[in-house]
Parts: structure tokens; C-alpha cells; sequence
């Protein structure tokens, strides 16, 4: 099947072709035409599966057919909302590709920056608006959103939202919505609490389930490495100086780890950056920028940016730290593999994340590759007693506690689209 088999415009054909794009994805191939038709969708997929294309094509199609019928100022039709900002900039950049020769505008609103830039935009006149929950209800308050005129909401990464803490920032939002309305709700998981979002959002949805998170996608090459805690730095460095690993995206359970660790690989000689929820916008976005144009071999990330970079022809994920969510390390190896391409997962394991490897290899069904030979074995230590707690806050995960319920008695009580602790979550 290709693109024009399933009813694209022209305009979007040739942008697609200008990508590169040939053929759809399964879950573009089965998701775009109802979402043509008017339906609103739930769909169950993970990263890399093309989702974003699933929903951005007839989003762009269908305005860009109203946008020719209707003329005078841009009214804003379509919200998409979406956990993070690096993942937000990800779905912008779709949209302005797919929608290259469509004549619409679209903008993208999260935290960390200033937001004149984006007022600017708004003021101007868009049709699409990508945002993160928290930026999003500090303008609506400001009086520079209005929802009333969507006819297309996205609820993307909602398992996410969850984790994050943004459930009821994302249920203020849609209370301003329009009653009528085309929904579509996407997420790798389906926990209660999304079943029930699920209930309250879609009307009659067409269902479309792809590569589930249980399974891992084949082409990944994924092994394992049992070696001491304190021998785990070691280890990268010694893999790192062999010729098979091009680029690496390394995972840390902490920001504090992270850091540490790029420091080493530094001393090591490796040009490496890291990027975590404590280091400013533009510090990621340059990272990431450094890593994709080549100018870095190593990233070394933590799980809250984990679902938001989109690296193609990533060669390695590393997992420094095995995650504590087995469907975590799903998501994190879901960053190599991408559109079919070839990667390899590479997990790092200590006496205490034994239990963990028996989880991720429970959730996927199947065993992961143990790769015993190399120069630094794991041998019986005090790691394999839980150490007392440390007092150090530094070391803590790279998460943040709900203060949700404390942020509204602090804040003004009469400000109806206060994003709960949207500070925090939009440094996310």
C-alpha cells in the first residue's frame, strides 16, 4: 500500500515524498483513514511506530480543505497535547514537514522559555497549536488561548501524562473544549485511569492497537552486561572504545548520575553531552542538536526526557541503570529501531537490578541476551545488600513529587487554568 492509496492530497504527497516518506506504517495505514472520515480514534502504540504521521496527515488535510473554503483571519482548530517539551518541538517539526505545502500555520507551547515569542505567534494567527499542559493553561489564564473553536483535539502520550502528574491539568483543559469535536487519544499503555479518560473523551472510537508495549520491536538487538556498580563506568568506556557503537544514547537513573557520568566519559576522551530536567531549554535543545548533526558520539539522558528524542539512525541505547518501570526500558530501547531501521539495546546490570531484568523479560516475553565475556564480571559485593538511605537529594531520581494539592492553596484560588505545579512540569 502507499500514501496516495489511502486518499492524500497532492499537496501532502509531495511533502511526504520530500521526506523521504514511501509507504505507511501499520498504524498509519490503519489510523488515517477513518480519521479522514471524521472519527475519533484510540490508539494503542509505542514510539517509532509512525503515530505521529497517523494523526498529523488528516489533521493537516482537513484544514487545509476548510482553510480554502474559509478565508479572513485563522481561527485555532486543532490542540494537540503532549507531555514534554522536547517531545512537543518533535511534533511541531512533523507538522511544518507534512504540512510544508498545505498554507497552514502552526505554533508550539511549553515552559523553560519565554513566552513573548510565543504570544507573538498566537497573535498572529495559527491553526494548529502543539503544547505541553503547563505553559498551556498559564496562557489560556493570560487570556491569549481560546479553545472554543477547536474541532480537532490530540491527547498524545497519555500513559505519560499520567506518570507525570498531569491528569488533572489535561481534565481542565478539556473542560474548555468544545463538546463537538473530533478526538484522538494515543498511549502505549492503558492503565484504569486512562480507561476511564478514554470513556469520557471518545465517541464510538475506531480502535487501533500497534506493537504493544509487551513487545519490544524485532529489530532491536538487545543483551545484557552483569558487572558491579562500581565497575559500570569502566565497562561503558571499554565498550565505547571499540568501532561497532556510532552513536549512543545512555540512560541514567538520576540527574546527579548523569552528570557524573558525562564528566568521566569526558576525561575519557569521548565528546559527550547530557541532557535532564535541571538543565535549561536551550542547553537541551542544544545537546540534542549537537548529538544529531554528529558533533557528539554520547547523550546521556534520564527518563523524563526519555519519550520526547527522536534521533534517526541512532546505532545504541544504553541503559547505565536499568530502569525501575519495566515498561520504561521498552520506551528508552524504543529510541534506536526506529522506521524499521536496525539497533541494538545494551543494558547494564548490578546485583540489585537482577529482579528488575526478570520484570523487563517477563513483560516482553522473551530472554534477553547475557553477554558474560568482557573485562569486568559481576562478582558478589555489600551491593547485594540495600544500602541505607541516603540523606543526599541530590541522588534522588530525576522525578519530582505531585505538590498539587499544597501549588493551589498557594496560589491565587480564583485562577481557574493554573497548570498544578506547572513549573516543575514544563522544565519536564
Amino acid at each position: 500500500m502507499s500514501f496516495k492509496d489511502l486518499n492524500i492530497c497532492e499537496p501532502i504527497l509531495r511533502a511526504l515524498i520530500k521526506e523521504g516518506y514511501e509507504k505507511p506504517t501499520k498504524i498509519q495505514e490503519e489510523a488515517i483513514p477513518p480519521l479522514l472520515e471524521g472519527r475519533d480514534l484510540l490508539g494503542c502504540a509505542q514510539t517509532g511506530t509512525g503515530k505521529t504521521a497517523a494523526f498529523a496527515i488528516p489533521i493537516i488535510q482537513r484544514l487545509s480543505a476548510e482553510r480554502e473554503s474559509v478565508k479572513g483571519r485563522r481561527i485555532l482548530k486543532t490542540l494537540v497535547l503532549t507531555p514534554t517539551r522536547e517531545l512537543a518541538a518533535q511534533i511541531g517539526s512533523s507538522f511544518a514537514s507534512y504540512g510544508a505545502y498545505s498554507g497552514l500555520r502552526h505554533t508550539v507551547l511549553f515552559g523553560g522559555v519565554s513566552q513573548n515569542p510565543q504570544v507573538q505567534a498566537l497573535q498572529a494567527g495559527v491553526d494548529i497549536l502543539v503544547a505541553t499542559p503547563g505553559r498551556l493553561l498559564d496562557l489560556m489564564n493570560q487570556k491569549y488561548v481560546d479553545l472554543r473553536s477547536i474541532s480537532c483535539f490530540v491527547l498524545d502520550e497519555a500513559d505519560r501524562m499520567l506518570d507525570m502528574g498531569f491528569l488533572r491539568d489535561v481534565e481542565r483543559i478539556i473542560d474548555e473544549l468544545p463538546e463537538k469535536r473530533q478526538t484522538m487519544l494515543f498511549s502505549a499503555t492503558m492503565p484504569a485511569d486512562i480507561e476511564k479518560l478514554t470513556k469520557r473523551l471518545l465517541n464510538n472510537p475506531v480502535k487501533v492497537a500497534v506493537t504493544p508495549v509487551s513487545s519490544t520491536v524485532d529489530v532491536i538487538d538487545q543483551s545484557v552486561y552483569y558487572v558491579n556498580k562500581t565497575n559500570k563506568t569502566k565497562l561503558l568506556i571499554h565498550l565505547l572504545a571499540g568501532s561497532d557503537i556510532s552513536t549512543a544514547l545512555v540512560f541514567s537513573r538520576t540527574k546527579h548520575g548523569a552528570n557524573k557520568l558525562a564528566e568521566a566519559l569526558r576525561d575519557a576522551g569521548e565528546t559527550c553531552d547530557v541532557i535532564h530536567a535541571n538543565k535549561s531549554q536551550l542547553a537541551r535543545q542544544l545537546a540534542l542538536s549537537r548529538f544529531k548533526a554528529g558533533k557528539s558520539r554520547v547523550l546521556v539522558a534520564t527518563d523524563i526526557v526519555a519519550r520526547g528524542i527522536d534521533i534517526a539512525e541512532l546505532s545504541h541505547v544504553i541503559n547505565f541503570d536499568i530502569p525501575e518501570a519495566p515498561e520504561d526500558y521498552v520506551h528508552r530501547i524504543g529510541r534506536t529501531g526506529r522506521a524499521g531501521l536496525g539497533g541494538a539495546a545494551i543494558s547494564f546490570c548490578d546485583n540489585l537490578e537482577k529482579k528488575s531484568i526478570a520484570d523487563i523479560e517477563r513483560l516482553i516475553g522473551k530472554k534477553i541476551t547475557v553477554i558474560a565475556e568482557h573485562p569486568f564480571p559481576l562478582v558478589f559485593s555489600a551491593e547485594a545488600s540495600p544500602p541505607p538511605r541516603s540523606q543526599d537529594r541530590s541522588r534522588v531520581p530525576d522525578r519530582k513529587p505531585d505538590y498539587s494539592r499544597s501549588y493551589s492553596s498557594r496560589k491565587n484560588p480564583n485562577n481557574k487554568y493554573k497548570s498544578h505545579n506547572s513549573d516543575y512540569r514544563d522544565r519536564a
